[in-house]
């Protein structure tokens, strides 16, 4: 599976449950995170998609290095299931938001 089917889903799910996926690029900082999930509650992951057996580059690495030591939520998905498995642990269902 591509990598770019991954983000199609990801982008799909979360806004499923009310979210955005935005596309995210710094053209001055190589390496930072696919997408910024951003969800109706306030939070906020940034999120690397890589095809199976696909792996972060040396800056991705760095990127998620500093995502730690920001704290910041930050994760790398590897597949569709992945991004459901994310998602069921992640996604604040629509009921609870009103």
């Amino acid at each position: 599976m591509l990598e770019k089917d991954i983000e199609k889903h990801l982008v799909w799910a979360v806004e499923l449950f009310g979210g955005k996926a935005y596309k995210f690029t710094s053209p001055a900082n190589r390496g930072v995170a696919d997408r910024i999930v951003c969800w109706p509650n306030g939070t906020t992951w940034f999120v690397e998609l890589k095809k199976e057996g696909g792996k972060l580059s040396a800056l991705q690495q760095r990127f998620a290095a500093e995502m730690r030591t920001l704290r910041q939520n930050y994760t790398v998905l590897w597949s569709k299931e992945d991004v459901d498995q994310w998602i069921a642990a992640h996604a604040v269902p629509k009921k609870e938001l009103k």
